[in-house]
């Protein structure tokens, strides 16, 4: 009879740290035959086992993995690279420790009766019929596996290191925001807060290849385990995102990078809004008005930690709260929903919230046109959105949408943009929608639809945003010191006459004032060709200096 049975056995993989092993009772048939998974080979954990004596009989390596590792080896993956490597190193450790007469190392070809061929694609699904028909026994050391396994009645075996910290949590603190590994460098640390820290180095040791292999292996291991809130966010050839509770971990691999290179980022610290210090003005607007919202800053000011205090800020105000992240790395209460932008397609994001109905949505890391269009579809579609972007200004922000949507449906998509600096909010945009003469224009006929930006708080004007012909402008407000008419009239007049009197007779001169802004100087018709080879540079920069518009027109 086939029963479960659990083992415990000391290994001294690093200090007093123990392998478990988990198995199915081996049946007399099947006793000494083992068949290893890919994640075996990957994590090192097979080798580990044959190393300290746990395995005894065979060790069939079906030629798939082989195949596989082979042709992501020549793809240019680093994956498939350390699986190869883990291969040639089982073979020597067997040899360099002796263990011939334990462990024989054999290569099967078998294809499952069950599988069709054209399935070749899942080699961990073959591996594990391949080891049903043989009645051998699976290596393996994902939890999940293992789960199939038992609910299959295959005998399998589970390695699984203990839940230990790992050998990337040891490089943190309580200071330290992030950590940076290279090979051929030492490592590095990010500490203090956003705004106010510095980078230090760990340690003195420069980091080699292997080492840094280490990490990457344990770190693929733990995402197998169940329970572990560790999670592959993104997954490409050369590149791994990890979510592993509060770490985002970013691993390169070459031959994107020049090396294996390693960045854990964790936040350092939880706010609520209230501990921003905000105006009450803008919370009122935040609770009550805003709804097309924009969190703009540099990388670093604290965009994603705001975001979290705001989310958190609706869902207490009974919103229904969700969240649009890659990777999904911000802390929240189980009631907010976290959508992986990596794991679906940006219409089917826009499917499940116009369906679920969420008051707000959070869109973390808003990168590219397919990001921001999904942002203006919900809002347009009347769902509360509140997007994280890079910029170096406030008006950048405003810009990127400049191309992807009409100017004039600006205000309806954004209304509210909020930039971060050193982890406070600094500056509060609000937009609006006006039809007028832009601004530096004077011709009545020019008048056509502007937005308006504007600093929220003293409600001064900005910016201005319209198009002209077929371009479209973003144009700074310059503040100038407003004069009583009368002073600014004779100042204008004045300074006309003075520019002209060296090449006029000042009798000759009539300056007039015909609206506000706007004057006109009145000269003999014999002086006119004088008038604009001379004085016209002079008469353009008091045009400049006063914002006014002088004509010259004969008399």
């Amino acid at each position: 009879m086939i029963f479960e049975k659990t083992y415990l056995k000391s290994l001294k993989v690093s200090g007093n740290e123990l392998m478990s092993i988990k198995t199915l009772e081996l049946t007399s048939a099947s006793e000494g035959m083992f068949i290893p998974d890919t994640s075996v080979f990957l994590d090192g954990s097979l080798r580990e086992a044959i190393t300290k004596g746990l395995l005894r009989g065979k060790v069939l390596i079906h030629t798939l993995i082989i195949k596989r590792f082979e042709e992501d080896c020549r793809k240019g993956s680093a994956l498939g690279y350390l699986g190869i490597k883990e291969l040639r190193e089982i073979v020597e450790t067997v040899e360099r420790l002796g263990l011939e007469d334990y462990v024989r190392i054999e290569y099967i070809s078998l294809f499952p009766k069950s599988i069709s061929v054209s399935r070749v694609d899942n080699i961990d699904e073959i591996i594990r019929e391949t080891a049903r028909e043989l009645n051998a026994v699976l290596i393996t050391n994902d939890e999940i596996t293992y789960e199939v396994c038992k609910a299959l009645k295959i005998q399998c075996l589970l390695l699984s290191k203990p839940k230990t910290k790992l050998e990337i949590e040891k490089y943190f603190d309580s200071e330290t925001m992030s950590i940076h590994l290279k090979e051929g460098t030492i490592p590095y640390a990010k500490k203090g807060k956003p705004g106010n820290w510095r980078l230090v180095p760990i340690s003195y040791e420069v980091l080699t290849r292997e080492y840094l292999e280490k990490i990457v292996r344990e770190l693929i291991s733990v995402t197998r385990r169940i329970g572990t809130n560790a999670r592959i966010e993104i997954g490409r050839e050369h590149s791994l995102i990890i979510q592993y509770g509060d770490y985002r971990i970013v691993i390169v691999m070459p031959p994107v990078s020049d090396g294996i290179e390693i960045t854990a980022v964790r936040p350092l610290t939880k706010r609520k809004l209230e501990d921003y210090n905000l105006h009450p003005k803008v919370v009122n607007r935040l609770e009550s008005q805003a709804e097309g919202i924009l969190i703009a800053g540099p990388p670093g000011a604290g965009k994603t930690t705001f975001a979290q205090a705001l989310a958190e800020f609706y869902m207490r105000r009974n919103k229904i709260v969700k969240t649009i992240e890659s990777p999904r790395d911000m802390v929240l209460p189980n009631e907010i929903t976290q959508l992986s932008k990596s794991y679906a397609s940006s219409e089917e994001l826009h499917d499940i919230l116009l369906l679920s109905r969420p008051d707000y949505t959070i869109f973390d890391e808003m990168r590219d046109t397919a990001d921001f269009q999904l942002y203006v579809d919900l809002r347009l579609a009347g769902v509360g959105m509140v997007g994280v972007v890079h910029a170096t200004s406030p008006i950048d922000a405003i810009q990127r949408f400049l191309g992807r949507i009409d100017v004039g449906m600006l205000p309806s998509v954004i209304d509210t943009v909020l930039f971060m600096r050193d982890g406070e909010v600094t500056k509060v945009y609000s937009l609006e929608m006006v039809v007028k003469v832009p601004e530096g224009l004077k011709e009545e006929d020019l008048a056509r639809p502007v937005v308006v930006v504007k600093d929220f708080l003293t409600e001064e004007p900005e910016y201005e945003i319209y198009v002209f012909g077929e371009e479209t402008f973003v144009v700074p407000i310059k503040k100038t010191t407003t004069l009583p008419k009368a002073i600014l009239d004779k100042r204008v007049i004045t300074r006309i006459v003075r520019a002209l009197k060296k090449y006029i007779p000042p009798n000759e001169i009539r300056v007039e004032r015909v609206s506000e802004g706007t004057y006109v100087v009145k000269i003999p018709e014999s002086y006119m060709g004088i008038a604009i080879s001379r004085g016209l540079p002079k008469l353009e920069s008091i045009k400049k200096k006063y914002n006014v518009d002088i004509r010259v027109e004969p008399r």
